[in-house]
């Protein structure tokens, strides 16, 4: 009889010590929002939240790529803004100075606006971004991920922009200062004729910058929705339900209270108490 009695007790004590450690697991679910504290609380969820939290940490790094490209492709377009209406002024300059009534010191002033026009192109050329990394690769064009299956070269490299045909763009400035400065007309026309072919070709890589623009910021907009997709499951699989957790709280105080007191009943009887 007195073995049964304290086979009884402990196993009443062992069943207090698991509603005492329930309280506390659900207290700090509570406390701390997260309704997994430990894998083993539940494998299934605890692997879904660390495949997610893969994908957050994924999208985390493909967003900081968007932002790099679209800070570059910014200012390759402010580059190529410039590189427009330089070429620009660079093709009326070569028109004003084929006019007849043009003096040899006035296309020597313009042969050296020219001059000057093609070192600001080999300037815009060479720009460099917030890290020294050149803004128009001088190899291949900067290919960046920004999604599992996406990835592309947000700005041209500078060959693609500014060499047509194996000569540069300042080249070919440049030989129209020279045909200025000499009054030939019959080069001066051709450098007319590079010039137009020249601003064309600008105006293309400079329409061809606003798409990959337009591509990032709608990437970025998918890859937003998909953020707030994963963080609403995360959430729903890893956060407390505090008005769950909380009921669940109230219970099981409920019950341990009850075992405590029925408890210390007991054991306020006697043995002779417990053998009548």
């Amino acid at each position: 009889m007195i073995n049964a009695v304290g086979n009884r007790m402990t196993r009443e004590i062992a069943r207090q010590q698991k509603l005492a450690d329930q309280i506390e697991r659900t207290q700090i679910q509570i406390s701390s929002g997260k309704r997994l504290q430990r894998m083993s609380d539940d494998p299934v969820s605890a692997r879904r939240i660390a495949t997610i939290g893969t994908s957050q940490a994924s999208i985390t790094a493909w967003n900081s790529n968007i932002n790099t490209a679209t800070a570059l492709v910014s200012q390759a377009d402010a580059a190529l803004k410039s590189v427009s209406n330089l070429m620009t002024r660079a093709r009326e300059l070569t028109v004003a100075a084929a006019n007849d009534t043009t003096s040899a010191a006035d296309r020597a002033t313009i042969a050296a606006e020219l001059g000057t026009i093609a070192d600001e192109i080999d300037s815009l050329a060479a720009a460099r971004d917030s890290n020294g990394e050149p803004v128009f690769a001088s190899g291949t064009a900067r290919v960046m991920r920004f999604d599992g299956d996406i990835s592309f070269a947000p700005v041209p490299a500078a060959a693609d922009v500014f060499v047509i045909a194996g000569n540069s763009l300042s080249t070919g400035i440049r030989d129209a200062a020279t045909a200025v400065a000499a009054g030939n007309k019959p080069a001066m026309g051709a450098a007319l004729t590079a010039l137009n072919t020249a601003i064309g070709h600008v105006a293309d890589r400079h329409a061809a910058l606003g798409l990959s623009a337009g591509r990032l910021e709608r990437i970025g907009d998918g890859l937003a929705a998909r953020s707030i997709t994963l963080k609403d499951e995360r959430s729903s699989v890893e956060d407390t339900d505090l008005s769950v957790a909380i009921a669940e709280l109230n219970a099981q105080d409920l019950t341990l209270g009850a075992a405590q007191a029925a408890f210390a009943k007991i054991n306020r009887q006697t043995l002779f108490d417990i053998l009548n």
